[in-house]
């Protein structure tokens, strides 16, 4: 299952000629971007597994903070809000545009909207701000502003943005299976990961993900159809044997067992509690500023790096890297901001994991409708949607990181060192920080800074300079005193 772009396989036909699903062929573009409706299937199937998490994380990120007067949110709405408005969005991104990109509260900027904004206001007003974020997001689509900035990324940056993610997930991967964990503080060491725990491997979780990473691998090589959703349902009915027969404790999340009630209903209390300016009034003009900024950076430039990177994994860009129709797709990433603070939720954006569909053979946003509807039906499933274990999941991103890597690296002109060492940089702050964001930002300074020192200044596009201008500004704001 190579990730290169497939042979394009006709839809089937009827007797007139005409693909059988000739409706759904025709809108979503299926046989001309060279799928099937099968392969979008498997694509949708497998992204909504690999990111289901997040109706469980969300709450609890959210759920464990207080707002200025100590008021928490409900978990039970908290899920609710997470699914329905990533079962909303992603549903929009694939019908308007047309991309297998899904969408889903961003984790980073969730915690800063728990642990910065909340702390201060009320939670209407944290999530009021996250709307106007959102609000903004929409205008600088409309006047064009964001499409400027990202076609002037050089082509060098834009394959190293790719490969960053590709790194990022990877680690993603590993941390959550629990292959690699975190070393304590106690342990005053310099080094901050470790292997398994005490650096061992031991128990059955890590051995299940073990076992589907090989199995994913495997199956890859064989070039079978559907290798990562294969391995993802294979390694969650391992889990489901093992933790009924071996009674594990330490699957982490989420613990691989069928519930005793599958069906749960919806609590839709907090969709729409949110206040656009009460926030200012707590915490003053300027600050209320800040703190819009703020997130209105990380859903920007966290979006614009995914939405890059699984755009080129996807074969949606052309021979200079854009991608036709960016501006719907960006639009939309637009909306889901704001409708993740409309719906109380956080801020709602692309999340990486859509690699996994785009692994699967997913190219058109018939696949991102499969993922939303399964968000949907989250909403009366959530014990069932919650049951696969991230070591089950994981093995996906693992997979796909080292696709990603393989197919983009070799596209970086290493020789040109104003570009090759942006690159480098861009590529290693991604996992290394933890953050898209942090890795297009370092990324940028650093390629402003070579191309001045190399006295080519007028190689480098407008939109570059005031984007580096402004990543700097945002380090040096807590220098300054402005957080």
């Amino acid at each position: 299952m190579p990730t290169s772009a497939p042979a394009k396989v006709p839809a089937p036909e009827q007797p007139g000629g005409t693909p059988a699903y000739g409706a759904l062929d025709r809108y979503f573009r299926i046989s001309e971007r060279g799928s099937t409706l099968g392969r979008e299937i498997r694509g949708g199937l497998a992204t909504f597994f690999a990111m289901a998490y997040i109706i469980v994380l969300n709450p609890i990120i959210l759920g464990s903070a207080k707002d200025m007067y100590g008021h928490h949110l409900d978990n039970g709405q908290l899920v609710t809000a997470t699914a329905v408005t990533a079962a909303f969005t992603t549903l929009l991104m694939g019908v308007i545009g047309n991309v297998p990109i899904a969408l889903a509260a961003g984790l980073g900027v969730n915690s800063v909207v728990a642990l910065q904004l909340a702390p201060r206001m009320s939670w209407p007003d944290a999530m009021g701000m996250v709307v106007l974020a959102g609000f903004v997001v929409m205008l600088l689509v409309a006047t064009g502003l964001r499409e400027r900035v990202m076609n002037a990324v050089p082509f060098g940056l834009r394959k190293a943005i790719s490969i960053g993610i590709g790194l990022f997930i990877m680690l993603i991967g590993l941390v959550d299976s629990g292959f690699v964990t975190r070393m304590p503080d106690a342990a005053q060491t310099t080094v901050p990961l470790q292997l398994g725990v005490g650096g061992h491997l031991t128990g059955w979780p890590v051995l299940v993900f073990i076992l589907g990473a090989l199995l994913t691998f495997a199956l890859i090589v064989r070039r079978v159809p559907g290798a990562i959703l294969i391995s993802i349902v294979g390694m969650t009915v391992l889990a489901l044997v093992v933790n009924s027969v071996a009674h594990v404790t330490t699957w982490g999340l989420t613990v691989p067992e069928w519930p005793g009630n599958p069906v749960d209903t919806p609590d839709f209390g907090l969709i729409g509690q949110f206040s656009l300016f009460g926030g200012f009034a707590k915490v003053g003009v300027l600050t209320g500023v800040l703190f819009v900024f703020t997130v209105l950076l990380s859903c920007f430039f966290d979006a614009m790096g995914t939405i890059m990177g699984v755009g080129d994994e996807a074969k949606l860009t052309d021979a200079q890297g854009y991608m036709p129709g960016i501006n719907k797709v960006l639009f939309v990433d637009g909306v889901a901001v704001a409708a993740g603070g409309a719906s109380s939720s956080s801020a709602t954006t692309a999340f990486v994991e859509s690699t996994a569909g785009v692994g699967e053979g997913a190219r058109t946003g018939f696949a991102n409708v499969v993922t939303g509807a399964l968000f949907a039906a989250a909403l009366f499933l959530t014990p069932v949607a919650t049951m696969v274990p991230s070591q089950a999941a994981t093995p996906a991103l693992v997979a796909v990181g080292f696709l990603i890597l393989s197919n983009s690296v070799k596209e970086i002109d290493w020789a040109d060192y104003t570009i090759a060492v942006p690159a480098f940089v861009t590529m290693m702050m991604m996992p290394f920080t933890y953050s898209i964001t942090n890795g297009i930002g370092m990324g940028f300074i650093t390629f402003v800074v070579l191309r001045l020192a190399a006295g080519r200044f007028r190689d480098v596009p407008v939109a570059m300079y005031v984007v580096a201008a402004v990543f700097a500004f945002y380090y040096l704001m807590p220098a300054l005193g402005l957080t």
